[in-house]
């Protein structure tokens, strides 16, 4: 009887232990088995310091964030260099979203044999999941200890101060100016910020600072999740939860777009469409280049060719603020140089630009044209401004299959461009970051010109046949 007791015992043991085992594997089943989340798996491998994924509800996102959190703390991250007494930070929208979301999330990837010490800001320490956590210390596989701290956006800026860190997880949209502090804890250690968001809060900061990545910073990686691309989801509860939604709340909580009221001026643009690998342009194919000129504000300069059939290729660019003309010019020729393109016979670069690059200011007694001519740039300013047929002939090679236009993805700020170029409330776009919008409608607009008419002389290259007649006659 007692021997019976005692097997009996010993089996509830290992049924317990098994049950514990089962209950904490959850890090290892993350990504193996049958079903692997793609998406989550390129976030991990991205080499980047500053990730971030954008996704609807339940797509997965917060998933990446809890498990990239214990893999550095606990020193096994499968993609990255690990490292001994890690200290990092995750920062919630406030206590309450961090004791549901994020800290919950990370208790379910820590095994509890890996705990070293939980402090709490509030609540029990025996009963950590129904507080609010301020640190959890975790045994790292080298032998130290690491330290998984928590913080709060609404703490304000000043309590994000003086820490070196490791890494910084976001969970959901910060303040601007709480993710720059964290930048700055990050620094001397060359850490990690990453963030997991879906965006319901409209064009914001992170928008430009992340999406169109407006620094073009090289460290910066963002993926896309939506209900699809997670395999763990039901068929049939995301083909109801769609149906219940509406098309501006399906587009941020499924698909982790960006809301605007607007919309996008060119939603026909695709990256995987448009956007090709560089390749060497048969010298035929160089059609000219197209420039919105700006000395405070962006000169935005792109060379443009196009095939026998038609198609165009967006091949070069320049893209330069707070210049003068001569870095500008410098910098054009140069571009020309490296891609081999033709100058005229009298060694002129020619260019499409803005008509309003032919008046003159108080400050100049040369107009931007006249100034770019005295440096080999020769400008055509008749161009067609008509915004409205402009942007309809672009949207018309955008949406058209076979695609009619490609551009070369060393031309970062024609494509950042596209990708925010808003409609306001008016019937015209947003006059913000447009100057590669601009030209490309220039360069489009151009080619629909009679090429049967004779080309006139335009005023800038009447007055300097003139001036060059009169020294001429001077000489004799």
């Amino acid at each position: 009887m007692d021997e019976d007791r005692e097997l009996i015992y010993r089996i509830r043991k290992i049924e317990k232990l098994l049950e514990t085992r089962e209950k904490y594997d959850a890090l290892s089943r993350y990504n193996t088995g049958d079903k692997v989340h793609l998406k989550q798996m390129e976030f991990h491998k991205s080499p980047k310091r500053n990730r971030w994924v954008f996704g609807g509800n339940r797509s997965g996102k917060t998933e990446c964030g809890a498990v990239e959190t214990v893999w550095l703390a606990r020193g096994i991250h499968p993609y990255r260099q690990n490292k001994d007494n890690v200290f990092g930070w995750v920062v919630s929208v406030s206590y309450e979203v961090q004791r549901d979301v994020a800290q919950c999330k990370i208790l379910r990837y820590l095994n509890p044999e890996w705990i070293e010490d939980v402090i709490m800001h509030t609540g029990a320490k025996g009963n950590p999941s129904v507080g609010i956590i301020d640190t959890v210390v975790v045994r790292n596989v080298f032998g130290g200890l690491s330290r998984i701290g928590f913080k709060s956006a609404d703490q304000g800026r000043e309590k994000f101060q003086g820490a070196s860190l490791d890494f910084v997880w976001f969970d959901e949209e910060p303040p601007q100016d709480i993710y720059e502090e964290c930048r700055m804890r990050v620094l001397d250690k060359k850490g990690d910020l990453f963030g997991t968001m879906t965006p319901l809060k409209g064009l914001t900061w992170v928008y430009d600072e992340i999406y169109l990545n407006r620094r073009q910073s090289k460290e910066v990686f963002y993926v896309k999740m939506e209900w699809a691309d997670n395999p763990f989801l039901d068929k049939e509860e995301v083909e109801e939860m769609t149906k219940s939604l509406s098309e501006d709340a399906l587009d941020s909580r499924r698909y982790g777009n960006f809301r605007t009221f607007g919309g996008l001026v060119y939603p026909e643009f695709s990256p995987d469409i448009h956007v090709i690998e560089p390749f060497d342009v048969p010298f035929e194919w160089q059609d000219t280049i197209s420039i919105d000129p700006g000395l405070r504000n962006p000169l935005s300069a792109h060379f443009y060719c196009s095939d026998n059939d038609g198609n165009i290729y967006v091949v070069g660019e320049h893209y330069a603020a707070g210049k003068d003309i001569d870095y500008h010019a410098e910098k054009i020729k140069e571009t020309a140089d490296r891609l081999g393109w033709r100058r005229n016979g009298e060694g002129f670069l020619e260019v499409l630009m803005d008509s309003a690059a032919t008046q003159r200011t108080l400050s100049s007694v040369k107009s931007v044209a006249e100034l770019f001519y005295e440096r080999g740039i020769k400008a055509d300013c008749r161009v067609n401004k008509d915004m409205f047929s402009g942007i309809n002939r672009v949207k018309s090679l955008f949406a058209a299959r076979p695609a009619k236009i490609f551009i070369f993805k060393n031309c970062v700020n024609m494509i950042r461009e596209i990708k925010g170029y808003y409609w306001g409330n008016s019937d015209l776009p947003i006059k913000k970051d447009d100057h590669a919008m601009d030209e490309l409608r220039y360069y489009v607009m151009s080619r629909a010109r009679n090429p049967f008419v004779k080309k006139e002389l335009d005023e800038i290259e009447k007055n300097y046949r003139k001036l060059a007649a009169a020294a001429k006659r001077g000489g004799k």
